[in-house]
């Protein structure tokens, strides 16, 4: 049977013989049908559960009529903004509107609305008033309780309220789309679908919530930043699927927000399942006349493993998304998809990635996880990986050969993120040694994002020192098979707890390995993550300590300036910075210095000068 799109107008549903659709799902992505993008996952999910669904991808938010297309759903609308937060879509971490989105056609911006979870379902309620609304995807997961919001700089409520959506599927959203759509289906009215895992729904009746924690009020945590941390801890506790307790927040004394637990996860089966649906692995060809979706490039020759991490990154928002517990794809799944990669017809022979959030991560950290959850008050690898924690390699390792061994394949890349503190913690290097020998093309990413403990400490990751015995480890291998393959580190400037002293540590420390970054990420602070609570707060939220964090706009910029400091253009802020943290010593010729005494001229640009200034001299002289 050929693999076709799912309906994307009126004639398509017609085309189907259908005369209504079950649910419309409204996407502030263009549609790609492929499982690496969100909305694809549970559309082909909700229709393998026998829905009709009909997708409405990129709606003109300025026009009502535009989420219209197939007229109302029998059962209601999912919307989502997209497999990016829109806000992060369009904005740097210095609010400058970015001019490209991946996600749209010829990657043109401008195609969705800032806040599109909550413009799309304005759209929907001024045609339609009652029908189920059903919001997910990062932007609404993420958002589903009281948050700071970076971008207006103030607490915000959660998004059910905002939107006027009747509930929330929050997380990864398999379980909770299908127990949705079976309870509508069933007759249910939608205010009575308070049950489901995975889901957060808003009511009047405080009576009517059992067995949960009541959050500190909206007012409260707005007013009060000690009351937004405690929050914060509250619901970063309660993560788990197993041990998770059921949490709301009070608006105005008489409106409820409820989050239920987290939804179970995926079992091996069930990951299989999800990645055999029939997707077309294409965007819709209406969009091949405006340069098809950049996006899909990126991941189309790439294979997802697993889902989940219990790294636990406190500026990484994973936690409240996908979870601590790892799930992961059997052999069989991942080969299969391989093999129908390499039959496409663009396919060169090359895998870019076999991973996930983060790439050898194969099975949950400990046997307890799956039936007692993940520890409430303790980290898998932070400040020490957990003697409980099973450190093994040998099923990635399996994996990865399999995989290259396959006909039609020359090269399987490892390019999501290599937790070198995990990889340290195994005492059998050979996935190091298979990683060096086949799966790095000169250089690997890792991301020990800074080298002060003070810093290192605030992002929950391990000391400097795991990280320089992992280059050194990587170095020895590389040399033992002749290689010469380099570390290209991510670094992060202004991260809560980083002062500028702890700056001037790192640009020595790069001044030392002799490598210059070329990309530097300046701290973004996302919703729900425990680095963006400390950023609104300056308090760590499971503490109550204070926390030094740089919101100087002229501060983050020395922070970021210093890891770039040969960059001539970035001279005066490096000296700047140095001279206010007393740092002379770092200011002089020779190798053991930053920068010199004086601004050099950049020989480039003075050569590049005179070149334009003889031409224009010859110019003058043809003239005369």
């Amino acid at each position: 049977m050929e693999k076709c799109f799912l309906p994307v107008c009126k004639e398509d549903m017609i085309e189907r013989g259908w005369d209504q659709v079950d649910f419309v799902y409204v996407s502030g992505d263009a549609y790609v049908d492929h499982p690496s993008f969100g909305p694809a996952i549970i559309t082909r999910t909700l229709e393998a559960h026998g829905y009709r669904i009909g997708i409405i991808a990129q709606p003109d938010y300025k026009n009502p009529e535009s989420i219209n297309v197939f007229g109302e759903p029998r059962l209601g609308f999912f919307v989502s903004a997209g497999n990016m937060d829109s806000m992060v879509n369009h904005y740097t971490v210095a609010k400058k509107r970015r001019k490209k989105d991946a996600y749209t056609p010829g990657g043109e911006a401008g195609k969705r609305p800032d806040r599109a979870v909550i413009v799309y379902c304005n759209l929907i309620r001024q045609i339609y008033k009652n029908t189920p609304i059903i919001v997910g995807g990062i932007e609404a997961s993420l958002r589903r309780l009281g948050h700071y919001d970076y971008w207006s700089n103030k607490v915000r409520r959660s998004i059910l309220l905002e939107s006027g959506a009747d509930i929330i599927s929050y997380g990864m959203g398999e379980h909770s789309v299908v127990e949705i759509a079976d309870a509508l289906n069933s007759g249910l009215e939608v205010q009575y679908v308070t049950f489901i895992d995975g889901t957060v729904y808003k009511t009047r009746d405080e009576d009517s919530i059992y067995d949960a924690i009541r959050l500190p009020d909206f007012e409260d945590i707005v007013a009060d930043k000690k009351a937004y941390a405690r929050s914060f801890a509250i619901q970063y506790r309660n993560t788990d699927p197993f041990a998770a307790k059921r949490i709301y927040e009070c608006y105005g004394g008489h409106t409820y927000v409820v989050q239920n637990p987290p939804a179970k996860p995926l079992t091996e089966m069930e990951m299989d399942d999800t990645y055999a649906l029939p997707y077309t692995r294409e965007y819709h060809p209406m969009y091949e006349a405006t340069g098809g979706i950049p996006a899909l490039a990126e991941i189309k020759f790439s294979l997802t493993s697993n889902r989940g991490c219990f790294g636990e990154c406190n500026f990484c928002a994973l936690t409240m998304h996908q979870g601590r517990i790892v799930q992961a794809r059997s052999h069989e799944s991942i080969l299969e998809e391989a093999k129908v990669m390499t039959e496409d017809r663009d396919f060169k022979g090359y895998i870019h990635d076999v991973g996930g959030p983060t790439a050898e991560f194969r099975r949950p950290a400990c046997n307890k996880q799956m039936t007692r959850g993940a520890c409430v008050d303790k980290k898998c690898l932070w400040p020490k990986p957990c003697p409980a924690m099973v450190v093994d390699h040998s099923d990635y390792i399996k994996l990865l050969k399999e995989v290259r061994s396959l006909p039609g394949v020359k090269k399987v890349f490892v390019r999501s993120g290599v937790r070198f503190d995990y990889l340290m913690a195994d005492p059998d290097k050979s996935f190091l040694k298979e990683l060096c020998k086949y799966h790095v093309s000169g250089q690997l990413r890792v991301a020990p994002e800074h080298i002060s403990d003070n810093v290192l400490s605030k992002m929950g990751k391990p000391s400097v020192n795991v990280y320089n015995a992992f280059i050194k480890e990587f170095k020895k291998i590389n040399e033992k098979m002749g290689l010469k393959q380099y570390v290209v580190p991510y670094l992060m400037s202004s991260h809560p707890g980083s002062t500028l002293e702890d700056a001037i540590a790192l640009a020595e420390y790069i001044r030392d390995m002799g490598y210059i970054p070329e990309q530097v990420q300046d701290f973004y602070p996302t919703p729900a993550t425990v680095s963006t609570t400390m950023y609104y707060t300056e308090m760590d939220p499971f503490t109550l300590d204070p926390v030094y964090v740089a919101k100087n706009p002229h501060e983050k910029a020395m922070q970021r300036a210093l890891i770039q400091y040969r960059n001539p253009e970035n001279y005066e802020l490096v000296k700047e910075a140095l001279l206010k943290c007393h740092r002379e010593d770092l200011i002089g010729f020779g190798p053991e210095y930053l920068i010199p005494p004086h601004k050099m001229k950049n020989k480039n640009t003075k050569s590049k000068n005179t070149k334009s200034k003889n031409i224009k001299n010859r110019n003058s002289a043809r003239k005369k």
